[in-house]
């Protein structure tokens, strides 16, 4: 049997582990870690002999189905682009599993937490696999689940439960408006054809929404006196849902919260599952957003506004973790554009944005892990307390310092020396330059060059505050355990060498996605979308643009050096609530009380007490009137009955004396 035949263990053994682990890891050494271990490896190894293969052979896709309903089918769709995402979720998330092991060793509850890992990573994984949107969306439930379990592990500490409630109820407006895509798709497709589906089709199977796209892009209804594009509104609406689960402004809220769950969960989602999983969902039906050019526009300009909104909350938290949190919804900002500016360089969109997912999964675990083993050292994440900790955690600082240069996108342009996110990131601000020149407007380019000079700061001011300088408190450290290093120098040297390695392949690999039997692009009208492609214009651009996102990572490595390395800065007027700027961003827009006061406690919990209180009024009077209608008509009976014998005869008389009557009377009409 070819290994693609095996395709479907990928997220079973991690179910299955799931089972296991919580059922028998409490008899077994750190909670049964070992059964996750082994199956996310197996998960692992399948991945990559089955993404190896598809590099020798792009169009050796596995696709397998079965009947689930008359027009309904469950089933796997392994192409290049599930390839890449099978093959990094199972590698970070063994990376977690391992580095769990010491980590979380002094935790009672380490059975159901790698239980409920190795249940987030199957959801994750089934994710990825299905081939029709309808499953897709189950396992992105289960994803859901997931984090709220994870977040809220320590659910003894209340904003712990807080949080993980929070991060439920924020992600489910936009699990609303994907499911109500779905629907409105399905309605469609229906239509389409008549209401009689062939035996054989089954509807919401991706290569057979991908065939009916030009019907779908040929239907709209009028609302309001605008006539409203069916596809322009599917693609919205699963967009909506993208913005709930990666965090894109304004549904970003939940995820700094979601600090309050061990540092791994916070690694596992911020790499390799929850948030990538709105990505992935507009990479996967990413034909329909681009015959949709206004909902790809959406995605441009609101990933690149996200990308510098988040970077300037990131300037001014003092919690190592919120900072990171800070960058994921920055750099998921970055992963949207370099989707939505698919409108410039066509279906190569997908290659730079799934490109720069995979840096970003390992350098981002990287720092979350290696933020992980400083608190474990020390004890904790406020960096002001910190100061000097390279000295007695030297690996932790080593592989760290790796990541930050990785997300600053430190690199050498026209060459292959540089870390992982210089190859990924500058590609996205290359096509952004690209939109610009296509006519598209320079306020893309110009968002993504400022969200990479503050990235470089924040991630920089981290490095400096809390690695370098003398201590600021005693709070003592040591340098990690074996099990928690080596999952960091592994991280540290693929954040080191995998860019540069993969990047003349991997575009073409993924985007070949789209060009298979199964996924393909040759959709009428949509030729003209695509006019440029980064490879055959890369060296082209003025030597300005092909240097200036290099130039300002090393300007706000720079800026960092100056103000938290030598102090040549005075921060205490700057740092202030005095200081109006930094009161907004420390405040973090009062983003949390407009929403969560306003719209969570004003219009959801009073409106719901509105309605609770109408509809309770409501049945009151319903049951006080059949109430009150039943009494009054009891008392009306009871005069009837008298006792007296002639009454009751009297009665008898002149009822059987009416229906004689009655009868005589209809009789003769008849």
């Amino acid at each position: 049997m070819a290994v693609g035949d095996y395709a479907f263990l990928i997220p079973l053994l991690p179910a299955l582990a799931f089972v296991l682990t919580f059922f028998l890891g409490k008899k077994l050494p750190n909670g049964g870690a070992i059964i996750p271990i082994v199956a996310i490896a197996t998960s692992f190894v399948i991945s990559l002999l089955i993404t190896l293969g598809l590099l020798q052979n792009p169009e050796q896709v596995i696709n397998q189905s079965v009947t689930w309903f008359a027009m309904l089918n469950l089933g796997i769709l392994v192409d290049p682009l599930a390839a890449v995402m099978l093959t990094m979720v199972t590698f970070v998330s063994l990376l977690i599993h391992i580095y769990s092991t010491g980590y979380m060793s002094h935790d009672r509850a380490q059975y159901r937490y790698f239980a409920e890992t190795s249940l987030f990573t199957a959801s994750m994984l089934s994710l990825i696999i299905s081939d029709n949107i309808l499953q897709l969306f189950i396992s992105w439930e289960l994803v859901g689940l997931c984090s709220y379990l994870l977040i809220g592990f320590w659910y003894q500490k209340p904003a712990a439960a807080s949080a993980a409630k929070k991060a439920f109820l924020t992600t489910r407006i936009g699990d609303v408006m994907f499911l109500a895509g779905i629907v409105v798709l399905f309605s469609d497709l229906f239509r389409l054809y008549n209401g009689s589906i062939p035996e054989g089709v089954f509807i919401l199977k991706f290569d057979e929404i991908f065939s009916q796209i030009p019907q779908l892009a040929a239907m709209s209804t009028p609302v309001l006196g605008f006539q409203v594009n069916h596809l322009t509104l599917i693609t919205l609406l699963f967009f909506g849902g993208a913005i709930g689960k990666s965090g894109q402004f304004p549904l970003h809220v939940w995820l700094p919260d979601a600090m309050e769950g061990p540092t791994t969960v916070s690694a596992l989602i911020h790499a390799a599952t929850m948030v990538t999983a709105g990505v992935y969902l507009v990479a996967r039906t990413f034909p329909m957003f681009m015959a949709a050019p206004d909902s790809l526009m959406v995605v441009a300009y609101l990933g690149a506004f996200t990308a510098i909104f988040a970077a300037t909350m990131g300037l001014v938290m003092n919690d190592m973790k919120r900072v990171l949190a800070y960058s994921t919804i920055s750099q998921l900002g970055y992963m949207m554009l370099g989707l939505g500016v698919g409108a410039a360089i066509g279906a190569e969109a997908v290659g730079i944005s799934m490109f720069h997912l995979i840096n970003h999964a390992f350098f981002k675990a990287l720092l979350f892990l290696c933020a992980g083993s400083v608190i474990h050292a020390v004890g904790t994440h406020d960096m002001r307390q910190l100061g000097g900790v390279a000295k007695v955690m030297p690996i932790t600082a080593a592989t760290m310092i790796i990541g930050a240069l990785a997300l600053a996108g430190i690199g050498i342009p026209d060459t292959s020396i540089g870390f992982s996110g210089f190859f990924s990131k500058d590609a996205i601000i290359e096509a952004a330059y690209l939109f610009g020149e296509n006519g598209g407007g320079w306020a893309l380019y110009a968002l993504s060059i400022a969200a990479a000079l503050l990235t470089s700061i924040y991630i920089f001011r981290l490095i400096f505050m809390t690695f370098f300088g003398k201590p600021r408190t005693a709070y003592g450290g040591h340098e990690a355990h074996v099990s928690m290093t080596i999952p960091l120098s592994i991280l540290a040297i693929l954040a080191l060498v995998f860019g540069a390695l993969t990047m003349e392949r991997f575009n073409t690999f993924v985007s070949e996605t789209f060009v298979n039997n199964f996924v393909h692009m040759d959709i009428p009208g949509l030729a003209e979308l695509g006019g440029y492609h980064l490879a055959s214009h890369a060296g082209h651009e003025p030597l300005i643009i092909l240097w200036l996102p290099v130039i300002v990572g090393v300007a706000g490595l720079l800026i960092a050096y100056l103000i938290y390395g030598l102090k040549v800065v005075n921060m205490d007027k700057l740092v202030s609530r005095n200081n109006p700027i930094y009161k907004l961003l420390y405040n973090r827009y009062y983003q949390n009380a407009i929403l969560t006061n306003f719209l969570s406690v004003k219009v959801v919990y009073e409106g719901l007490a509105f309605a609770g209180r109408a509809v309770d009024t409501g049945f009151d009077w319903v049951v006080n009137w059949i109430g009150d209608v039943t009494m009054d008509t009891g008392d009306a009976l009871r005069q009837l009955q008298t006792g007296v014998v002639q009454n009751y005869a009297m009665v008898v008389i002149t009822g059987v004396s009416l229906l004689v009557i009655l009868i005589t009377v209809v009789m003769e009409v008849l």
